[in-house]
């Protein structure tokens, strides 16, 4: 029990003694009271920017209109908490200076945030990346966020020998000061917060060098660390988990259930907008989408119990009415003036560089993975690289393209599209050359893997949504109404000239991806149990087991995928006269890319099977053959207990 829970019991027995001694008990204690402003998976996203959202292009975020909005809340309760989930970094242009500024988490400090966590995004620069942010972040002097995760294993690492990376973020893990958790004192309020890396995270993070403890147990145990230690009135998570569709599979919800302790969970990681609450015992989830377009902001009062009751949330629209604190917009500034001269100059490109105007309306980014179909948003990135890829390997020479749902951070609003635009809708990682912007690769398939790959969308991409395939070049059909893993009907190649092209099983083909997607492959052979395993090849036929190796250089750069769509938009042809290239009216048309056959007609079901149908027909078969046979064995006993019984009568 809370020691906060029992002061509050014993006074009460008190006060009854008191009263029943005729004396005055003493005056109540007034009810307490805690207002809390939120925030996670910002990807560095510091200044407003174009983007689709509710189906209109619209400019949202940016910190210093955040902080005019946390001004005003702060102003009306200067006791307000104030709480970030994680993936603060690697989404915008700023990025570029993630090491040596440590932008984003210097800017959290300048909001005022109390408390954040690591998400998986804040390892794209591996750990040196990582370890250097800290470190200059501390080196700077200003206010920062104190960093809490409850769940690394440092005992195990230990137990076998930290390793090199290890031991690089050990170190800068204590010299910025990370705790497992912190206790806060707001007006007469303590709150324990605490964090969490959650497991799908891990997972999103290549080749990871940490390892974790089973994060709802971590948090148990750290919980009771609290309870035992601390006089508090309230404990929160700052979890880099998520809530999912599937309640069983929703890491958060799950945790709510099994730490019931907790009060408060601020749930990043899969940019969900919880309109209202997700509240299980008295456990509350919040969550408040993603790069800055909502604030959220709730109020909890204390119950006679020692728990909380949420009085009031709201998801505030950082919108273009919020005016920008002058004061938080030029240390922006200062930071984003850097991004040309230290980063963009070495590809030709400046951050205000207009590429083209679009007029189609793009889908927004989250559809990218919520639907599953084709979508324009997915055809425009995989065309980019395709196009991108011939400069460098020859016309005609790319059978395929691939833009994974998961890789494509933001859409294209109507207007004009800039560098910066370009750079946000695919802002992931760093490449060999230590430089960041994940590169494209290009590999080689088999014609009967490439049916795969469009199975791998059929079948698996609805349990692993960042698995949606945006593809050029490879077209398919599916009905989602069919036996699993035999749900694409019909795959084909569509050449340059707009050629239907059949596949053939045993001939390689050359694909062009990003670096990130090559190194997920591993999660598809997984879920599908290793039937739909894809080993990428070089050209004459040998599997690749670096893909470093397969980078696409363009002179003696890496190609990178940011670039590739940069240089795509580039090229495009001026249809207005104003000067500037046109998106292609086409991508405000389907193309036939991805067609969905909803039927449930039994000829539909059964036609074109693969050799997964004829696999799990023969399971299905040999499992009726055994239970026709156990069936059998038990009439035959039954018959023969029953014929014992009547020789027994007679």
């Amino acid at each position: 029990m809370r020691k906060g829970i029992k002061k509050s019991i014993v006074a009460s027995v008190i006060g009854i003694a008191l009263c029943a001694l005729g004396v005055p008990a003493f005056a109540k204690e007034s009810e307490k009271s805690l207002d809390v402003l939120f925030m996670h998976d910002m990807h560095s996203h510091l200044n407003p920017f174009s983007t689709v959202e509710d189906g209109k292009s619209q400019v949202m975020g940016g910190f210093a209109k955040i902080k005019t909005l946390i001004n005003e809340k702060t102003e009306e309760n200067p006791d307000t908490l104030i709480l970030d989930a994680g993936d603060f970094s690697m989404g915008t242009l700023v990025q570029a200076v993630y090491e040596e500024e440590a932008s984003e988490i210097r800017m959290l400090g300048t909001l005022g945030v109390d408390v954040t966590t690591l998400g998986n995004h804040e390892f794209d620069y591996k750990a040196k990346g990582l370890a250097n942010m800290l470190n200059n972040a501390v080196a700077s002097n200003e206010a920062l966020p104190q960093i809490v995760v409850s769940n690394l294993d440092w005992e195990a690492m230990n137990e076998k020998g930290l390793t090199e990376d290890q031991q690089i973020l050990w170190d800068a893990f204590q010299n910025y000061g990370m705790k497992e958790y912190v206790v806060l004192e707001k007006g007469d309020v303590k709150i324990a917060v605490t964090g969490v890396f959650g497991e799908d995270c891990q997972d999103c993070v290549p080749n990871c060098p940490l390892e974790f403890k089973e994060a709802a147990e971590a948090v148990k145990e750290t919980v009771a660390k609290i309870q035992a230690n601390e006089e508090i009135d309230m404990i929160a998570c700052v979890s880099h988990g998520g809530t999912w569709d599937d309640e069983n599979k929703s890491e958060d919800e799950i945790l709510a259930k099994e730490v019931p302790e907790l009060d408060l969970i601020i749930s990043g990681h899969t940019h969900t907008k919880l309109d209202t609450p997700i509240q299980h015992g008295d456990t509350y989830i919040v969550s408040t989408a993603e790069y800055g377009k909502y604030l959220g902001s709730l109020s909890m009062t204390q119950k006679a119990d020692g728990r909380w009751s949420m009085d009031n949330y709201e998801l505030m629209t950082v919108g273009e009415d919020i005016a920008a604190d002058a004061a938080t917009q030029e240390k922006v500034d200062a930071l984003m003036g850097m991004v040309d001269e230290k980063y963009l100059e070495q590809f030709g490109y400046t951050k205000d560089q207009v590429l083209c105007t679009n007029e189609v309306d793009f889908v927004p980014q989250s559809d990218t993975s919520e639907k599953h179909t084709e979508l324009n948003l997915g055809s425009i990135i995989a065309d980019a690289y395709t196009y991108a890829a011939e400069q460098v390997f020859g016309e005609d020479m790319v059978a395929m393209s691939v833009a994974p749902s998961g890789t494509i951070r933001d859409s294209y609003a109507k207007g004009e599209i800039t560098t910066e635009n370009v750079f946000n809708s695919f802002s992931l990682g760093i490449g060999r050359d230590e430089i960041p912007g994940y590169p494209l690769i290009g590999v080689y398939l088999t014609g009967e893997e490439l049916k795969l790959a469009a199975e791998i969308d059929a079948s698996i991409s609805d349990f692993m949504t960042t698995a949606r395939l945006y593809t050029d070049g490879l077209y398919w059909h599916y009905n989602p109404n069919r036996m699993l893993l035999n749900k694409a009907t019909d795959v084909f190649l569509v050449n340059n000239q707009e050629e239907r092209v059949e596949l053939e099983d045993n001939k390689l083909y050359l694909v062009v991806t990003d670096f990130y997607s090559s190194q997920m492959l591993g999660g598809v052979t997984d879920l599908s149990m290793g039937l739909l395993s894809i080993v990428p090849k070089f050209e004459d036929g040998t599997p690749i087991e670096n893909y470093e190796d397969a980078i696409i250089m363009k002179g003696d750069q890496e190609l990178k995928a940011w670039v590739a769509i940069a240089d795509y938009m580039k090229s495009f042809e001026d249809t207005d006269g104003d000067g500037i290239g046109n998106v292609p009216a086409k991508y405000g048309t389907l193309e036939g890319r991805k067609v969905v056959e909803d039927s449930k007609n039994v000829i539909e079901l059964v036609k074109n099977p693969n050799k997964f149908f004829f696999m799990i027909l023969g399971v299905v078969l040999l499992l009726l053959a055994i239970v026709g046979a156990v069936v059998l064995l038990v009439v035959k006993i039954v018959k023969r207990v029953r014929k014992h019984k009547k020789s027994k009568k007679k």
